[in-house]
């Protein structure tokens, strides 16, 4: 797929070494786009500077250090002369109960997931503004709408994540910035085998088997990743782009009996939504 647009945009990708990351970022150059292309490990992202040349920045990031993702940004920006796609990818997935992870787990998915993704985004902001346009993509997650049993610290991460970007939306529009949350539902890419785990405690082992039952009931199924990069570049090439999207299919299924089971909660507490505001049983 070539570019639709006159000139070679730019990304800023995180997360770019593995995983949906990888494939992204090869479409990206293959179409002949610019890339700014960071891991944790900068080696991990060279060999894409040494088949592509000029058009792949490099960069070692860890996300979760905000003075170096500034500067990460502010190298790109001067690379480049400025960036107008922001994918933040980086990302793991703590499979455990809530009582199993440890205060670190919990520190470092928020901190990676969340506030990694929100150092980036703050970062490029100014730069977009100034230019009158952006594109800032965040990856969350179907993991970012609804909630398993064993994946909770993963799922908090990612709706937080999904809360700050909606405000975000609202918040740069008036500067020709867009604002997508990506939710992949589920890709064959290692994610839950090369994150964290918790060490797991013999009273949680039905919240493990939930995780699985319930996922299945769902009917979600495994996708390709390669055909993600094609999705991506579509989503890039929108000129108003949808600001939630799932990336696979039936996710819609899950999402739509998602909700209706939270309005039926709601609809079932209305006598104590009543009383909460001072109106009793029986009582006009």
């Amino acid at each position: 797929m070539t570019s639709t647009s006159s000139t070679p945009r730019t990304w800023f990708l995180t997360g770019a070494s593995r995983g949906l990351g990888a494939v992204w970022a090869r479409a990206i150059v293959e179409r002949g786009d610019n890339l700014v292309a960071t891991a944790r490990d900068v080696d991990a992202v060279r060999p894409l500077a040494d088949a592509y040349g000029d058009r792949v920045l490099p960069l070692g990031l860890d996300v979760t250090d905000t003075a170096a993702a500034g500067a990460a940004v502010a190298r790109a920006e001067e690379h480049f002369g400025g960036i107008d796609i922001l994918v933040n990818n980086a990302g793991h997935m703590l499979v455990g109960a809530v009582e199993e992870a440890t205060d670190a787990q919990v520190r470092e998915q928020m901190e990676v997931n969340y506030l990694g993704a929100l150092w980036t985004t703050r970062a490029v902001l100014p730069g977009m503004r100034e230019r009158g346009r952006g594109h800032v993509m965040q990856v969350t997650s179907l993991g970012g709408v609804v909630a398993y049993p064993a994946l909770g610290l993963y799922h908090a991460s990612k709706w937080a994540l999904e809360a700050v970007s909606e405000s975000l939306a609202g918040e740069v529009a008036p500067f020709g910035i867009h604002v997508t949350m990506i939710e992949p539902i589920m890709f064959p890419t290692g994610l839950a085998t090369q994150s964290p785990q918790t060490t797991p405690h013999p009273a949680y082992r039905h919240a493990r088997e939930l995780l699985y039952s319930e996922s299945a009931a769902h009917g979600l199924e495994v996708g390709r990743p390669e055909s993600t990069g094609d999705a991506l570049l579509a989503l890039a090439d929108l000129a108003e782009p949808p600001l939630r999207v799932l990336f696979g299919i039936k996710g819609v299924e899950a999402v739509r009996g998602e909700y209706d089971k939270r309005v039926a909660t709601w609809e079932a507490g209305q006598d104590l939504s009543r009383l909460a505001h001072g109106v009793r049983a029986g009582v006009a």
